[in-house]
C-alpha cells in the first residue's frame, strides 16, 4: 500500500489548549429571579446537641503522657537557650563591628 503524501502534511497550525467557546449569555432579570431558590430554613441552635458533639470530639483526643510532656518541655528549653546564645553572639559581633567602623570613621 502506498502512503498518501497529502495526508502526512500539516494543514494549519492550531493553538494549543482547550477550544474557545462563546461566553454563556447572561440571563434576563426575570429568568434570574425565577431561577433563584429561597435559602433553606436556618436550623436553631441546640445546646444539648452541641454538648454531645463536643463530648464526642473530646473522646477522640489523644493526650500526651507525663514523660512525653517532660521531654518536649526540656527540648523547648534547650532550643530557646541555643537560640538566645546564637543571637547574643550575632548581636555582640555586629555591635563590635559597628564600634570599630565608627571609631575608624571618627
Amino acid at each position: 500500500m502506498a502512503k498518501d503524501k497529502g495526508a502526512s502534511a500539516p494543514t494549519a497550525s492550531r493553538p494549543k489548549g482547550p477550544a474557545r467557546t462563546a461566553p454563556p449569555a447572561k440571563p434576563t432579570a426575570a429568568q434570574a429571579a425565577a431561577s433563584r431558590k429561597p435559602p433553606p430554613p436556618k436550623v436553631p441552635f441546640n445546646l444539648a446537641r452541641f454538648a454531645r458533639e463536643v463530648q464526642a470530639e473530646a473522646r477522640k483526643i489523644t493526650w500526651t503522657t507525663w514523660k512525653e510532656t517532660w521531654i518536649t518541655s526540656v527540648m523547648v528549653f534547650i532550643m530557646v537557650t541555643v537560640t538566645a546564645l546564637f543571637f547574643l553572639v550575632i548581636d555582640g559581633s555586629l555591635s563590635f563591628l559597628m564600634q570599630q567602623l565608627l571609631r575608624f570613621a571618627g
